[in-house]
């Protein structure tokens, strides 16, 4: 069996793993603080493109973990970065947040209605059927279409919501047209994350809670992956899936003494 080289670099999703309906996960303020202390390069992921890093790190102290918005790395960063690869200095009709069209902007991405390079869907709790209706006829124009990630639902107090994926099949029928999903489970999420921290694949660990995102995406990306019970997955599920975590703890108060290699 090959030897799993040290772990350098850190990759954590964020809810199921730090946090839970917005309380921290008993041990991740210490894991979190031990990773600042250590010096280790570390990035927590997320799916949702509504927030800036600014934004979600105040959410997070809020909570009672300290984050900077440098180690904050979401799927709006990931496609900003991904476009700018593409095709730099583009334009694009965007629907979404504040999270969204910063980190477009920040690219060097103009944001117009008027013969877009591409259409990008992202996140919103306010889905605008003129802005869909917009969306679609542009890409029938022409536009490529692109979306931050596939997730169906999203939470809220009164229940699901619908999310970017349920909205990005919506206009798939309307257009015939299949949107390329940036977030995870792409493993472009995990790549774009380990260029931002200067991080090998073969020493970088990937925290997650989801065996369909987290998982598959940082096993495909060739990381260390490690599935915390702390969110969704229970271990009697784990053997449902044909792929297996490199490692299964309980939660990332588990893995602080790796953080200094003492396992």
């Amino acid at each position: 069996m090959d030897v799993r080289k040290p772990i350098e670099c850190w990759l954590s999703d964020m809810d199921g793993v730090l946090v839970h309906e917005g309380h921290p996960v008993p041990g991740a303020d210490e894991f979190i603080r031990r990773l600042r202390e250590s010096g280790r390069r570390f990035l927590v992921l997320t799916n949702n493109s509504i927030y800036t890093p600014r934004d979600l790190a105040v959410r997070l102290r809020a909570a009672g973990l300290e984050i900077p918005p440098e180690s904050i790395w979401t799927s709006a960063l990931a496609t900003a970065r991904f476009l700018d690869g593409q095709r730099p200095g583009g334009s694009a009709y965007a629907i979404g947040e504040a999270g969204l069209t910063t980190a477009l902007h920040e690219v060097g991405y103009v944001l117009t209605d008027i013969d877009p390079d591409y259409v990008v869907l992202g996140e919103t709790r306010t889905y605008s059927f003129t802005q869909i209706t917009r969306a679609i006829r542009l890409i029938e124009g022409g536009a490529r279409f692109i979306a931050t990630n596939p997730d169906p639902v999203g939470p809220s107090n009164e229940g699901s919501l619908p999310a970017c994926g349920a909205v990005a099949a919506m206009i798939t029928k309307a257009t015939g047209v299949e949107p390329y999903f940036v977030g995870k489970p792409n493993p472009m999420m995990m790549r774009s994350a380990l260029r931002a921290i200067d991080g090998h694949s073969e020493s970088t660990a990937m925290i997650g809670d989801r065996m369909d995102t987290d998982i598959v995406s940082g096993m495909e990306a060739g990381l260390h992956t490690i599935l915390v019970l702390s969110g969704v997955v229970s271990k009697d599920q784990v053997d449902r899936y044909p792929f297996r975590p490199s490692q299964v703890v309980d939660s990332v108060a588990d893995l602080i003494p790796m953080i200094d290699g003492d396992i």
